[in-house]
């Protein structure tokens, strides 16, 4: 596959970095209203930093509301999928890790971490500990600390 990006990381385990978005776009990410968010999501609907950042807009601790919750749920769900079709397109069979510390992974795992805040939140304690499990398994690392959005 020519777009694969796994690597060996420190200790030998290989890892996938994700192809990094063009930073122009990210900044239109990082300003943009929701409204403004849904029209690049329908130009890029593949991009989990767009879907993290609508996540993170209707997070409970905004709005303190059941059904805004469920629609941050529903947007890191949908940058989850999205981010996991991308990590596979770039060669990640399940095993390596998927860090931090590579910029153009964030946007996916801020998908995963906000699911399993909001799988929290909602009551789905089944669903918030295999997110949370599975954020330490691809980056073992993760600062699992509640009311952080990195």
């Amino acid at each position: 596959m020519a777009s694969e990006q796994v690597h060996l990381s420190i200790g030998g385990r290989p890892k996938v970095v994700l192809p990094a978005p063009d930073p122009r776009l990210l900044a239109r990410i990082e300003a943009a209203s929701p409204n403004g968010l849904a029209v690049i999501l329908s130009e890029h609907p593949d991009l989990p930093e767009a879907w993290a950042r609508l996540g993170a807009i209707c997070e409970p601790g905004r709005f303190k509301s059941t059904l805004v919750a469920m629609e941050a749920y529903a947007y890191y769900r949908v940058g989850y999928h999205r981010g996991l079709d991308a990590l596979r397109k770039n060669g990640w069979r399940g095993t390596q890790l998927v860090r931090w510390s590579d910029e153009s992974n964030r946007g996916f795992l801020r998908c995963l971490d906000g699911l399993r805040r909001m799988a929290g939140w909602i009551g789905e304690a089944d669903e918030e500990s295999r997110c949370a499990e599975f954020l330490l398994q691809l980056d073992p690392d993760w600062p699992l600390v509640d009311g952080s959005t990195l």
